[in-house]
């Protein structure tokens, strides 16, 4: 069964790589453009994790991942902070709004995927 992957993020080159990398690695990717279709998606998918972008348009990601973890439909579903916000103040704020994990791009494409798999308890194929 393969797992269920939220990516939230307003870079097109950035969905593409993703995308593409993910689903290399047996992995359904759902895509949101902007904090609100990512709360939205979030909702109505339930995914197995979320890919947050931080810096989207209409809800940032700190906001967004703070309104995922508030409500009890999607309190339980891991949330990565993918971000160019690389100070250790960033990383803290990331914890503090609930992330289970914290990205800082640009990213190696396998290190995305290293983390969705160990945040999951899914083995390399």
């Amino acid at each position: 069964m393969s797992h269920t992957i939220l990516l939230v993020e307003d870079n097109e080159d950035n969905v593409t790589v993703y995308r593409t990398i993910l689903e290399h690695s047996g992995f359904r990717v759902l895509e949101a453009r902007d904090g609100r279709e990512g709360i939205r998606t979030a909702r109505e998918a339930l995914p197995d994790l979320v890919l947050m972008d931080i810096s989207i348009p209409h809800v940032n990601g700190w906001d967004a991942t703070r309104i995922l973890k508030a409500d009890p439909v999607t309190a339980g579903v891991p949330v990565v902070a993918l971000t160019a916000h690389a100070f250790d103040a960033d990383r803290a704020r990331a914890l503090e709004v609930g992330c289970a994990g914290y990205l800082v791009k640009p990213i190696e494409p396998r290190q995305v995927v290293a983390e969705v798999r160990r945040l999951l308890g899914v083995e390399p194929e």
